[in-house]
């Protein structure tokens, strides 16, 4: 799907600003491959039945994800966008609408709980990771850009310059330890990958 800007009115954008799946462009679709490699190995290697992915955006990582578990349900949640229903419907997704600080799902009720480039965007993110670890049973996956790597990266390539190399919609700012630091207040951080520019934390949560 096509990359558009978010809608006026949404507080948090929806979509991807800029289509990084689905790019023609050598160096970028390399920088993808390697984020796509990071995210297969955080992944459990099995034993998932069931699977949240808070900030769906149009499905991409959806649609790798169910296809790395075809016998698992595999839901996810965005927030209010005609557009991305209709995506959805196309790609066959299951989703609905819901902020990431009220998920309406019963706690524990996923085996695993994706939060993938959504954080940056969410102006609690404390509050969504107590949401996100409420509704996970274990293995919690959740990526962000590597900051200030992503803004310089940005104005190398003349994005942004207005805004100092910041993308439209991130309102969060998270180095590889400050954010595993974050997920760590929450849930216990089992590895920290580093996919140029971004940074992925795997984790799961606390017995009690």
């Amino acid at each position: 799907m096509s990359a558009r800007p978010p809608a006026a009115t949404d507080a948090v954008p929806t979509g991807n600003t800029y289509d990084k799946y689905g790019t023609s462009n050598p160096v970028e679709r390399r920088i993808m491959a390697g984020f796509l490699r990071a995210l297969d190995t955080a992944l459990p290697p099995a034993g998932v039945s069931s699977v949240l992915e808070v900030g769906v955006g149009e499905g991409d990582v959806s649609e790798r994800v169910r296809s790395r578990y075809p016998a698992a349900s595999v839901v996810g949640v965005d927030l209010p966008d005609g557009m991305l229903a209709a995506e959805w419907a196309r790609r066959d997704l299951h989703n609905a609408f819901a902020s990431a600080s009220r998920l309406p799902f019963a706690d524990g009720r996923f085996d695993l709980v994706l939060a993938i480039e959504v954080l940056e965007h969410v102006p609690d993110p404390a509050a969504a990771l107590t949401e996100i670890t409420r509704v996970a049973r274990d293995a919690v996956v959740l990526s962000v850009p590597c900051e200030p790597l992503w803004r310089v990266l940005n104005l190398a390539r003349g994005k942004y310059v207005r805004d100092l190399g910041n993308t439209p919609g991130h309102i969060q700012h998270w180095g590889p330890r400050s954010f595993s630091r974050l997920v760590g207040e929450h849930l216990d951080v089992i590895g920290v990958h580093r996919p140029l520019p971004w940074t992925m934390v795997a984790a799961r949560r606390r017995s009690h």
